[in-house]
């Protein structure tokens, strides 16, 4: 499988800026990229930091007042290894977080799945959250979290992936997001996608539906949108302009729902 992907960012920064960018694929398969940073008419360096489950971090610092453009482009050839599940990863996955408020939710969870397990688990929360929600671009605002969704009945990709963490969660099951490039995603955009600790692995529950898992590529891993965004500033300020962003794949398959499928 051969997955090409980019990214192209605009937008205007105060001055002394600091910011960080979660753009780049994941370590795992073999990857060919190029990430251009222009800030006010000047190239600017990003430093390399490790994230979570391969992700890796970009960070960019004293940036000065003006125009800020970025560019990302990445060719990935095959797929990623099987990744070993880690104990600690077990113990964080399950608790509350900032937008998968999963403690006020144990009553639904346990009304509407009792009795389940495993693979019939992931099917029955998946399923029940893409009949209960609407996806609506704009419904949702960027502090929402699992409980005003379970309300509000609507948002955009990461409201229904934050609906299957906490119900998930609130079972005991081991829950995280994975932002995510998304082959065959219409309209194209970064992607977000749930995965649940089951049957001894991580696998794709992905309530929106909108794009086949096989071809799903990981960018950044953790416990909510807060762990995972594309873009976010440490010091100064930033205003976002445009995003456009670009994934492909040299075939696209069929998913079937029918299966348990991983981020690879």
């Amino acid at each position: 499988m051969q997955r090409t992907v980019s990214a192209h960012i605009e937008a205007t920064l105060s001055a002394d800026t600091e910011v960080v960018l979660a753009i780049a694929v994941a370590h795992g398969p073999s990857c060919t990229e190029s990430l251009e940073i222009i800030a006010n008419g000047a190239p600017a360096v990003a430093r390399e930091i490790a994230a979570p489950h391969g992700g890796r971090l970009h960070l960019v610092t004293g940036l000065p007042a003006g125009a800020l453009t970025i560019d990302y482009n990445a060719t990935v050839n095959g797929i990623a290894p099987v990744e070993q599940p880690a104990d600690i990863d077990r113990i964080s996955y399950v608790r509350p977080s900032r937008y998968c408020d999963s403690d006020k939710l144990m009553p639904v969870a346990a009304a509407e799945f009792a009795g389940l397990q495993g693979k019939n688990l992931l099917d029955a929360v998946s399923s029940w959250v893409g009949s209960q929600l609407s996806y609506v671009s704009g419904s949702s605002k960027p502090i929402d979290g699992a409980v005003d969704t379970y309300l509000l009945r609507q948002g955009v990709c990461r409201d229904y992936a934050h609906l299957v963490i906490a119900l998930l969660r609130g079972l005991n099951v081991p829950a995280r997001l994975a932002a995510v490039y998304a082959p065959g995603l219409d309209p194209m955009d970064f992607h977000a996608v749930a995965e649940a600790f089951v049957d001894g692995a991580w696998w794709v529950v992905d309530a929106t539906a909108l794009a086949p898992r096989p071809t799903l590529l990981r960018i950044a891993t953790g416990r909510d949108a807060a762990d995972t965004a594309f873009l976010s500033t440490i010091k100064g300020a930033l205003t976002l302009h445009s995003v456009e962003v670009g994934a492909t794949v040299d075939a696209l398959p069929n998913d079937d729902l029918t299966l348990l499928t991983a981020l690879r």
